[in-house]
């Protein structure tokens, strides 16, 4: 095991030697892949390095904070999770946005002594961390000039606002290189276990009125739902998901009365900054709901920007059961039942719709699930009506508040899957990222569009901002990897997926996506091994399909395409199309993309990026496919 691992950008090299011999000069061990072994297993040998390392150093510059950075990124994530991250600066610069548990030591000006006082307090970072205690004094020898204190206000500002409750924020401490604007919304507990639901819609909606607030960054659901069972510490949850804030509470409901009980936690101190209680009648949660919002929003920001005017759920309702039945929904489409819980979950948007036709979300909410369940599995008479259905659900959406992310994402949604027009898709899907750039899955939906539309950068761009408002959401990561995957760049393509198993070691669609990336790298003893463990069926059967062939096991790769095509034919028309093509049958693949068309095959919005249909690019109806599905 080494003593530390150093993270730099390559182009860095020469200024990142002296800060390694200073390392080593104070009786370090130190891994930096200038010294890195040749042969084909480089990868794999940075990996582990990584992963053993006791301390990673990660060096901020203006190379490595930039979008071609993406490595050091990926490095500085993994460090974060294992807690042995430790920032440096040789640049005046910030590390990018949800990177740091401490302010960063600056090296910057630094000529190389390894007796400079700078590099003594480096050592001793590096032995804290190295001896698992908190790390917390660099932030005292930052070079002047920069102090991110600076711009915030005093009591007299808060209380100028004559807000309740809110004095208690007169001073407020970031944590670390967290926005000092950023919050998590924590599961709120429920004292009636029996409506854990109520609770948990609670904490989502307030997260939702907060995230459409553009000053504020609030950490997405997945990653803050992570810490719901034995949560650590406030000031650990806060480090982890990288915010300065914490927002939680609690619910009691006794017949038509409710108590909700919300406070801010700081994160650098673990203590109260804000807590109020309020006594309502349960008619009245969605004005409580609106209310904290806004004590908390206004808090937050005060002294920073003007005084937002009180905040309402976009896309929301006025009827209190309309909102129950929406909660439940919600909760009952996030289990993941499979079909069974789909059903409920549209028996409970079509209560709340039948209480107010005019519920956006609840529109937008149906929407998703219809083109889920059209997706998956349905049969063809079947799954067109359910695409009808669902676009209609988020056209509607979109004409009842045309200002909600989530009724333009739906439509685009509908429309990619359902019509096969990714041209016609364009619009919502960018729409749905201008208004939805402070939510997760709004961001990451939009990153998979844009890898399957081929406009890469704008999607790395999504899919970055997604990962820093929900640093513990695998699918986050995983769509991460897909769009890289899209692009080409298979390299790039494995940090994030790595993390979306490290954080969904059960999920479907990650390992047959790292089959995939080792197939194109020409390692199919790996991919093998990553579709044989693959949940999803079909995903399975399809990469071992194409990885029996590439180890030159004919007998063993015909007898998974038997499988697919007897127990999935119907709903595998595209998975049927790349094995054929990667086999080389150019002819065979083309007509299962005819018949995929014929069937709806939501497949085919992976076609004009899909490396495995290569062999069938130069043939014509190739060409007047792509035209078909709008890729032209």
């Amino acid at each position: 095991m080494t003593d530390v691992f150093v993270s730099y950008k390559a182009e860095d090299r020469r200024r990142v030697a002296p800060l390694v011999d200073a390392l080593e000069a104070g009786g370090l061990s130190v891994w930096w892949d200038a010294r890195i072994g040749a042969g084909t297993g480089w990868r794999k040998e940075i990996s582990d390095a990584l992963d053993a390392a006791r301390c990673v150093i990660v060096v901020w510059s203006k190379r490595s904070i930039g979008e071609k950075g993406g490595f050091v990124h990926d490095e500085a994530t993994r460090a974060l999770r294992r807690h042995v991250y430790l920032p440096v600066r040789i640049d005046r610069v910030e590390p990018p946005l949800g990177f740091g548990e401490v302010q960063a030591l600056s090296l910057v000006g630094w000529k190389g002594d390894p007796a400079d006082h700078r590099i003594t307090t480096l050592r001793d970072e590096v032995a804290a961390i190295m001896a698992g205690k908190h790390v917390g004094r660099t932030g005292a020898i930052e070079e002047r000039g920069i102090d991110r204190r600076q711009w915030l206000t005093g009591a007299a500002g808060v209380a100028a606002l004559g807000l309740a409750g809110v004095g208690a924020w007169q001073w407020l401490r970031p944590v670390a290189t967290a926005r000092t604007n950023s919050i998590a919304v924590m599961p709120f507990r429920n004292l009636d276990p029996a409506e854990g639901f109520f609770s948990d819609g609670l904490a989502e909606e307030l997260r939702s009125v907060l995230s459409s607030n553009p000053m504020l960054e609030v950490a997405a659901q997945t990653s803050s739902e992570s810490f719901r069972d034995d949560p650590p510490d406030a000031k650990t949850i806060a480090r982890r998901l990288q915010v300065a804030y914490l927002l939680e509470g609690s619910v009691r409901r006794a017949g038509q009365t409710l108590r909700i009980d919300a406070r801010v936690i700081d994160g650098t101190t673990g203590f109260d900054s804000w807590a109020q209680s309020f006594d309502r009648v349960a008619a009245d949660v969605l004005a409580v709901q609106a209310e904290i919002a806004s004590l908390v929003t206004d808090s937050l920001l005060a002294g920073m920007f003007k005084r937002s005017p009180e905040l309402a759920r976009i896309g929301g309702t006025s009827d209190p059961a309309a909102f129950e039945d929406y909660l439940k929904g919600m909760a009952l489409y996030r289990q993941a039942g499979g079909a069974e819980g789909d059903r409920a979950a549209l028996a409970r948007f079509d209560a709340a719709l039948a209480r107010d036709r005019n519920y956006a979300a609840a529109h937008a909410a149906r929407s998703r699930v219809l083109t889920a369940t059209a997706n998956n599995g349905a049969k063809a008479g079947a799954r067109e009506a359910l695409y009808t259905q669902a676009r209609t659900g988020a056209a509607r959406a979109v004409a009842i508040a045309p200002d909600m992310a989530e009724g333009h994402g739906a439509l685009g949604f509908a429309i990619i899957n359902g019509d096969l027009d990714a041209k016609a898709a364009e619009q919502p899907y960018q729409r749905s990222f201008e208004l939805g750039f402070g939510n997760a899955d709004i961001l990451s939906a939009y990153a998979v569009f844009a890898g399957r539309t081929g406009r890469f950068e704008d999607g790395r761009k999504a899919v970055r901002r997604a990962q820093r408002l929900d640093p513990l959401n695998a699918t986050v990561f995983r769509n991460a990897g897909l769009l890289e995957f899209a692009a080409g760049d298979y390299e790039a393509a494995l940090p994030p997926l790595r993390t979306a198993l490290d954080l969904r070691p059960k999920g479907s669609i990650i390992r047959s996506l790292l089959g995939d990336v080792a197939l194109m790298q020409g390692d199919a003893e790996a991919a093998a091994g990553y579709f044989a463990a693959e949940p999803d069926d079909v995903s399975r059967l399809r990469g071992l399909a194409m990885a029996e062939h590439k180890r030159g096991r004919a007998a063993e790769a015909r007898a998974a395409m038997a499988e697919l095509v007897a127990d999935h034919g119907p709903e595998s028309h595209y998975q049927q199309a790349q094995v054929l093509a990667f086999w080389g049958a150019v002819g065979p693949a083309l007509d299962q993309l005819d018949q995929a068309l014929a069937a709806r095959d939501a497949g085919l919005v992976r076609l004009r990026n899909d490396p495995f249909l290569n062999p069938c690019r130069a043939d014509p109806r190739f060409a007047a496919l792509s035209r078909r599905l709008g890729f032209s």
